[in-house]
């Protein structure tokens, strides 16, 4: 007997919400309460739509894992991006102020001319690594000596795609000087603006699950890290993983940065708290650290 196919209708059953909250987590790290009810019913019921309306079909077609774009279109639908650009600006401050400066020293003393790398996960609809982009181009002189390379990474394909374009609406754009938006930006149709060209190559936009851990495997040898504003959405056991798998992404000594409401300090003992003159980061210990 099958349950009724109500989803199309913008209403799950108990059984049903229970079925696809539990694969959420299961997939994602992310815990949606009851209190999230109405928010998941209306986007499943758009996938489920968009499926032929059987939300038995549907379901069976997301667990059988046969045809991933049925739950890449889930995940799309169910995660949050609300960013803007140089949002929580302080830390991009840290980074051109305290935290490159020292990484650059260090290169010097050990004549090592690697790249200097930099991850934003997840970098949503892209202005927090083109901010990150603008800010070393305009305030840290180091870049005219040492190369970098910024990583931005998401779990939605739709926003990756976004950020690929880089085209912008004043939401986004509402914290951005007019010198900036002269020297890195073009107008594009009616009030929006479309990052310049060179610096949208300058940043490889790539699909990444915080919680996979077979996945996060392929992320090495970072310098700095930018995880801002997601852990508050996880449990302990997915806040625990996704911080496990933030270190690994780090070079020893390398930088965490996370948002201003969120702690590692709550989370997991692994990571150095570090009081720069700007405000707290988080650094993998650089000798005696875990491999």
């Amino acid at each position: 007997m099958s349950l009724p196919t109500t989803a199309a209708a913008g209403q799950l059953t108990d059984a049903q919400f229970g079925r696809v909250r539990e694969w959420i987590y299961r997939r994602t790290g992310i815990q949606f309460g009851d209190n999230k009810r109405y928010f998941v019913d209306k986007r499943v019921a758009t996938c489920v739509r968009e499926h032929g309306g059987d939300f038995n079909l549907w379901f069976a077609s997301l667990r059988a894992g046969a045809n991933d774009r049925v739950a890449q279109q889930l995940v799309n639908e169910l995660t949050v991006n609300e960013t803007y650009f140089l949002r929580e600006d302080h830390q991009f401050d840290s980074l051109v102020r305290s935290v490159l400066p020292g990484i650059a020293e260090a290169r010097r003393t050990r004549r090592d001319r690697s790249p200097i790398r930099i991850l934003s996960v997840p970098c949503s609809t892209g202005e927090e690594p083109y901010s990150i982009a603008i800010r070393l181009l305009s305030d840290w002189p180091g870049i005219e000596e040492f190369d970098v390379e910024i990583v931005a990474a998401d779990i939605d394909t739709r926003v990756l795609d976004l950020a690929r374009r880089g085209e912008y609406g004043s939401r986004s754009m509402h914290r951005v000087p007019p010198a900036v938006r002269a020297e890195f930006f073009e107008r594009a149709e009616g009030d929006r603006h479309r990052v310049r060209e060179d610096v949208r190559g300058a940043i490889d936009f790539t699909l990444a699950n915080l919680t996979d851990t077979a996945q996060m495997r392929t992320f090495r040898a970072f310098d700095v890290v930018f995880c801002r504003n997601v852990l508050i959405y996880f449990d302990e056991l997915s806040s625990r993983r996704a911080a496990e798998n933030l270190f690994g992404a780090l070079r020893p000594g390398g930088f965490l940065f996370l948002g201003h409401s969120e702690s590692m300090s709550r989370i997991s003992p692994i990571f150095d708290p570090v009081r720069l003159p700007e405000g707290i980061a988080y650094q993998r210990p650089a000798i005696g650290a875990p491999a």
